[in-house]
């Protein structure tokens, strides 16, 4: 996925949508912006704690920002080989899987648009969305350093109206009815849950040209 997603409404509507009450005090500077999700982002995450679902902020980069440290602007936003030692010791345990609520996210069309503007021809962003929920969870985990915690998506296979765009993988998207086996259940019930959402359930939006001002 191309690390950009956005969550277009109001914590309100995470606690009604999910039943999730607040696990952490809401950010208050004006540096977080939980509707436009880039890397090292802090982002609204819903998870169980003390046997009840809360809803907390954490920051989109599972590994701790220790490539950041290292002086690589990269961050581990999401993870697909689950079998792989490092991520099975967390997606293992109930108590580290997470869902993130999303209401779009993007992937950058295959080819550049010339927009007949005399400028170089530039890739333009697709936005997907679930036709059947206006508020969807995409599965993930989280990890906590110190007194911070970090999340990750979980990707799957493309389905066939995101392979066109992105042919490598797309975001696990949850059916509402999943969210507890995701958030409980065992190892076996992650691998069955890490599935491409229905298609037909889905739309696409773009190309889109913010940085040129160019119309749809």
């Amino acid at each position: 996925m191309c690390n950009r997603a956005r969550f277009d409404g109001e914590p309100e509507t995470i606690t009604e949508r999910f039943g999730a009450a607040w696990l952490a005090d809401k950010p208050m500077d004006n540096r977080f912006d939980p509707k436009e999700l880039r890397p090292f982002g802090r982002a609204y995450v819903v998870r169980n704690e003390g046997g009840r679902r809360g809803l907390d902020v954490m920051e989109w980069d599972v590994l701790a920002g220790q490539a950041k440290q290292a002086g690589r602007k990269v961050a581990q936003t999401n993870v697909r080989t689950l079998h792989l030692p490092q991520w099975r010791s967390l997606v293992t345990d109930p108590a580290n899987r997470c869902l993130i609520p999303l209401t779009e996210f993007c992937e950058w069309a295959r080819e550049p648009t010339d927009l007949g503007d005399g400028k170089t021809p530039i890739k333009g962003e697709m936005w997907f969305g679930v036709t059947d929920q206006p508020v969807f969870a995409v599965a993930g985990f989280w990890r906590q350093v110190g007194d911070q915690r970090y999340f990750a998506m979980v990707t799957c296979d493309a389905n066939e109206l995101v392979a066109p765009i992105h042919p490598k993988a797309m975001i696990t998207i949850l059916r509402p009815d999943d969210h507890d086996r995701w958030l409980t259940g065992s190892y076996d019930d992650v691998l069955a849950l890490q599935r491409p959402y229905p298609a037909v359930s889905m739309s696409v939006r773009g190309p889109v040209f913010p940085t040129r001002n160019k119309p749809v």
